[in-house]
């Protein structure tokens, strides 16, 4: 996805304020998210979900490489605009119904400059020409019209729905001028002549246009814990006809409007992701298999392990960004998953919930030997030096793991230089802010205040339509930015403590743990913090296991300031923060300066917390971190003997 904030669009998961006979939340106030459309057929819609993912996964996906190659660029864009323009009746006829006359007139223009001039709408000269587009279906009319959906529905192929846009698509259907081309032959021994040219081509038009985002689809079902559940709530605000206010109400916050700008930072080759092998190694202490994904050189390279922030996948964007980076520049690459992953946390992690540092950091340390083992054996003249990279709370592993490199014994893995990118320093300090932020909506009145938050939505899904860059000024108040990465934040808890107790459920939840039927246990469990997670799951958890984990027990683990003696003592350390990044005190600035020094650690004026890494600058603070790191020239091409 191109846009800003798509992705916190992506990540306002499942969320419809407090469920009837949970727990109530343990502040006086809580706040209450915009209601998503309903979803009684939540246990159909989520089979259908499966079906639609091993469709685009299986079929569609590795089919489209193939497509790509035989159809180049150029042609498959010209089959979509060719495809958009045929459906202009559809347009036209609901920019006048929802009375959108500027709408209907440019749409209007924009036919006849392509049909004419774009050769039957082959091309797209209307766009060139800076002619806006209208879009408008029959589902967004019956929606100005006052019809409220009461059911959501995951179609096959086409996915998300509701009973108002299902009607919506038949009408849209019927508006099409090739349903009404009768079919060529018909053969009543033949039910295919049945569906006629129309579907044929609608299907053409679709397969061509899922060519190039099939991968980014069949990406983010696999990044994401539960990718229906956030599909299912983000669809309420993208089929909303209502124009969200742009209008920036109160002061905004410079250091949380550049944490959203972290966006930006993506791979820049589409098809990088693909070039990846994703191969599994066995954890002996779960007994079970974790996934990683790798990029090596072709020749000896040095290899970075990259892990990535608190509840990231390893195909999440920043974590396959920095891939690029790192493999652009000659090294190998290698993801995992977070600790605070469900795909960790199921496959890797000894604790059934991660908060306690030494075992969280241990684990990434067996997980990660595991992995070089395995790469070793398989390629056992590829692979050279060894760095470790993490960012946020990956780069707050990544130095656990070096302040303890001395007392870590062969055959665990040692890393000739250790990168951490944005970095807390205190845990408990980094949990409360993303609590604070989570709760600033508190701030606007009880009678405005859902209201706002759902214009803040809708501020997303309307960006989320438009190309920006890290240049734009996005148009939210100190409290929208916050609270966008609290959610954020927020959500990303609720998958750790969903995972935690499907695992071993400790009772605290009153719902039923259903992986069908989630809606009513999610809402409960949003209603709890970060704090509560210490307070009330992780204590008691490792308590029972004979840790000491009072809250001052786990908030000194949580502290780097801990270890500070092996921090010291550890030369190949380099870290890279921002002065304004809101996980980090004044305090910590001073720890971080007064334990490293200027060679180790680079302080960026701004950026917030990761804003800043699609910036030029910083990406060559990040290389030059793996400085000293042996690159291996290519081995020239073997000639054969009749040759040489």
């Amino acid at each position: 996805m191109p846009v800003i904030l798509s992705l916190c669009l992506s990540l306002v998961a499942h969320g419809q304020g407090p469920a009837v006979g949970s727990t109530p939340p343990p502040a006086a106030e809580t706040v209450v998210l915009p209601k998503s459309v309903p979803d009684p057929l939540e246990p159909v819609n989520r089979v259908m979900w499966a079906f639609n993912k091993e469709l685009m996964t299986g079929v569609i996906k590795p089919t489209s490489r193939v497509y790509r190659f035989v159809v180049v660029k150029p042609v498959r864009t010209g089959i979509g605009n060719f495809g958009r323009n045929l459906t202009y009746p559809g347009r036209l006829i609901n920019n006048l119904l929802q009375g959108k006359w500027s709408g209907a007139r440019d749409e209007s223009y924009r036919f006849v400059c392509n049909t004419t001039v774009g050769i039957a709408g082959f091309f797209d000269p209307a766009t060139k020409w800076k002619i806006p587009k209208s879009d408008a279906d029959f589902g967004r009319t019956f929606g100005q019209w006052g019809w409220k959906p009461r059911c959501f529905i995951m179609l096959p192929i086409y996915g998300p729905s509701n009973e108002r846009d299902l009607l919506g698509l038949a009408a849209d259907t019927a508006a099409n001028p090739l349903f009404y081309i009768a079919p060529y032959k018909f053969d009543a021994n033949n039910p295919l002549t049945y569906l006629g040219p129309y579907t044929y081509f609608a299907y053409a038009v679709m397969y061509n246009n899922l060519a190039d985002t099939v991968g980014e689809y069949v990406r983010f079902s696999q990044a994401v814990m539960d990718p229906y559940s956030e599909i299912q709530y983000a669809w309420t605000f993208a089929r909303e006809n209502r124009v969200a206010d742009f209008q920036v109400k109160g002061k905004q916050d410079e250091a949380s409007l550049e944490t959203l700008e972290s966006v930006f930072f993506t791979f820049k080759d589409p098809e990088f992701p693909g070039h990846g092998k994703t191969w599994s190694v066995l954890i002996p202490a779960t007994g079970r298999k974790l996934k990683f994904t790798f990029w090596l050189q072709p020749g000896k390279a040095p290899v970075v392990y990259i892990i990535p922030g608190l509840g990231s996948h390893r195909l999440a964007q920043p974590s396959l960004a920095l891939a690029e980076l790192v493999y652009k520049n000659g090294f190998s690459a290698v993801c995992i998953s977070s600790a605070f992953n469900s795909e960790f946390m199921e496959h890797a992690s000894t604790a059934a919930m991660p908060a306690y540092l030494p075992v969280d950091g241990h684990d990434v340390l067996v997980a990660l030997t595991e992995i070089d083992r395995r790469l070793n054996a398989q390629y056992p003249d590829r692979l050279g030096d060894k760095a470790l990279m993490g960012y946020s709370m990956g780069a707050f592993h990544s130095l656990f793991i070096a302040a303890t490199e001395p007392t870590n014994q062969l055959p665990l893995i040692k890393f000739d230089r250790y990168v951490a990118i944005n970095t807390p320093v205190r845990m408990a300090y980094g949990i409360s802010k993303l609590d604070e932020f989570y709760q600033s909506p508190l701030t606007w009145p009880d009678t405005n205040r859902t209201d706002n938050i759902e214009n803040t939505f809708l501020k997303v899904a309307a960006l989320s339509k438009s190309t920006l860059t890290p240049q734009t000024s996005l148009p939210f108040s100190a409290i929208e930015s916050k609270f966008l990465i609290g959610l954020t934040f927020r959500l990303m808890l609720r998958d750790i403590i969903f995972t935690s107790q499907r695992r071993n459920n400790q009772g605290v939840l009153q719902h039923p743990i259903r992986n069908l039927r989630r809606d009513a246990v999610y809402q409960e469990i949003l209603q709890y913090s970060y704090q509560d997670y210490f307070e009330k799951f992780a204590i008691p958890y490792y308590w029972d296991r004979g840790i000491d984990s009072t809250a001052e027990a786990l908030k000194k683990a949580g502290d780097l300031r801990t270890y500070d003696a092996g921090l010291r003592a550890n030369s190949n350390i380099r870290v890279i923060v921002n002065e304004n990044d809101f996980l980090l005190t004044d305090e910590d600035l001073e720890w971080l300066r007064a334990t490293f020094t200027p060679e180790q650690l680079t302080v960026f004026n701004r950026g917030g917390h990761l804003g800043n890494l699609s910036n030029p600058t910083v990406q060559k603070t990040i290389l030059r971190a793996l400085t000293n790191m042996k690159v291996f020239p290519p081995k020239p091409p073997t000639l054969p003997e009749s040759v040489k």
